[in-house]
Parts: C-alpha cells; structure tokens; sequence
C-alpha cells in the first residue's frame, strides 16, 4: 500500500520500531526471563511447548488473568535446580509475599514451589485431576473400540470368503458398535445435564451394552460433582472418602491408581476448596502462546517471538 515490502517492513520492525534492540533481556531471554513487578499474591506454575516441542516453566500472576502482566517468569526446561536458580533471582521479600501457588502434580513443581515461595499454600489445580479420571474412561472406551473394530474385521473377512454381503449389526440410532464407541468420546467427557438429545439416545445405547462404561463413567462425574460443589474442605474431605469407598468397590484398576495418586497429594488437592483456586491465568496465558506461534506459522528467532510475546 506504501510501497514498502513486506520483508523489508519485518526487518525495519525488528531492528528500530518494535524497541528490541534496547530489550533489556535479550541477551538471556532463550533460557530465562523475569519480571518481578509483576509477582502478586496469587501465582500459577505449568509448563509449555514453546516451539519444537522444547518445555519452558511457566510463572504467571492469577490477578492478571492471563492479559498484559500476567507473566513473572519463563524459564527454560523443567529440571527443578535450574528453574529454582533463575526464580531465586526474585528479592525474597518479593517471594516471601506470595500466600498461594497453583500447580500440577508433577514432582519438580512442588520442590521449585517450597523453595522458592516458602510462605505460599499449595494447591493441586483441580483440572489436572479430573483429566486423569476422563482419561480412565477414554482407555476403557478405546479398549472396547479395538475389540469392535476386530469384530467388525472378522466379519468382513468370513463374509468376503463366503462371498455374501457382511452382517453388521446396526443399533436404533444408525450406529454400528465401531461408529458407536467412536462417536462416544466427546460426550463422555461432558456431565449428563449438558447432553444433546442425540448424545442422550447415543450413550443410553453404549451403557446397555457396556455396563462397565457407565460404571466407570459414574466415578470420573462423582469427583467432577465434588469439585463443583461449594463447599468446605471438612465437607469435601467426608465426600471423597465416600468416593474412595465406591472406587474400592468398582475394581477398576486405573481409578485405583487415580485415589491412589490423589491420596499422594490430600492436603495439596483439598487446598483448592480453600478458595477455589486453579491454574487458569497460567492456562490462558498458555493458550495465548499457542495462538500467537500459530498466526506466525512457527518460530524462526525464540528471542524475538519472547519479545513480541510479553509486549
């Protein structure tokens, strides 16, 4: 439009308009960046793929909810020395102000919020729980799902050999037992009160003819129903150990692994029924990470695309 090109534009916004090259983090910024100003009382740690799947720890303010300031640190690889060595660079009077860090269960995040942020409670964010316990129900659905696309292969192969047409059974709805347990992955992710009335007709159809789905089902939207709940942390206690209880009788092996790892982290996962607090700001700004690398199609200079990224 103004008889510049685009190469030429990009080159001129990079080197003098965009304010790069007087960046004061620049030289560090592939491994480390930090912005103490922005620490408030409420922080979240997660990780994320930046490019070429390489893993950064990621520092964000909640109160910011995930816009302009939210980011305190981004920190190259997950090792919990490393990271703790680049956060420890924030005053400790600044760190000592922080009353709560949201985090997952990952080990080194837990050792990287002790030491760093001593006076801060812990608080295992309550969608990496229920991801685990959706999981569990997804591995049971495509375990069944490869045992019905065998079928469905068997018939093919002894009606192609009988040379007559396959008999494949097909259910009320117009789904075969293959289409049925394919089509069923997304609804089982969601409450049985935001159900379609195709998904309704749909998952009444699968848990006839898988008991064990609705079963296990009924265990990951149990814990999903405590967690929305408000209540206290006495009250959510008393509720999962009714769960526990129905999880023992279920003998589904990776739901006892799941109370087995929540029990691993008790008092970090009640703290979220303290104030009810999760990694969204953290998730958001993730979320925003992504987008941006999309509209670039990919990212050519780290430094330059941190550098865009926080401002």
């Amino acid at each position: 439009m103004y008889g510049v090109k685009g190469k030429k534009f990009r080159r001129q916004y990079k080197k003098s308009l965009s304010g790069f090259k007087d960046w004061k983090q620049k030289s560090h910024a592939e491994d480390w960046i930090i912005y103490p100003e922005n620490c408030s009382h409420r922080l979240s740690l997660d990780e994320v793929a930046l490019s070429e799947g390489e893993l950064y720890t990621v520092l964000t303010s909640n109160t910011a909810r995930g816009r302009k300031g939210s980011l305190v640190a981004m920190i190259k690889g997950t090792k919990s020395e490393e990271v703790t060595d680049r956060l420890l660079k924030i005053s400790r009077k600044i760190r000592q102000k922080v009353k709560e860090i949201t985090l997952d269960m990952a080990g080194s995040m837990k050792l990287i919020a002790e030491q760093c942020f001593p006076n801060a409670m812990q608080v295992i964010d309550r969608f990496h729980v229920q991801k685990l316990a959706a999981e569990a129900v997804q591995e049971l659905r495509i375990q069944y799902r490869w045992e019905a696309i065998d079928l469905e292969n068997e018939i093919i192969k002894q009606s192609r050999d009988k040379k007559v047409k396959p008999d494949i059974h097909i259910f009320e709805n117009g789904d075969t037992r293959k289409q049925l347990l394919a089509r069923s992955w997304y609804l089982l992710y969601k409450s049985r009160e935001k159900w379609t009335e195709n998904q309704s007709k749909r998952v009444k159809i699968l848990f006839r003819e898988y008991p064990d789905l609705e079963k296990i089902y009924h265990l990951s939207d149990s814990l999903r129903k405590i967690y929305n709940q408000n209540i206290t942390k006495s009250v959510a206690m008393l509720k999962l150990a009714h769960w526990f209880k129905d999880v023992e009788e279920s003998g589904f092996k990776s739901f006892s692994t799941l109370k087995n790892t929540i029990i691993n982290h008790y008092n970090d996962i009640l703290n979220y029924f303290e104030a009810r607090s999760t990694n969204a700001a953290a998730e958001s700004f993730n979320a925003k990470i992504k987008n941006f690398r999309l509209q670039l199609r990919g990212v050519k200079d780290r430094t330059f695309f941190l550098f865009r990224l926080i401002s």
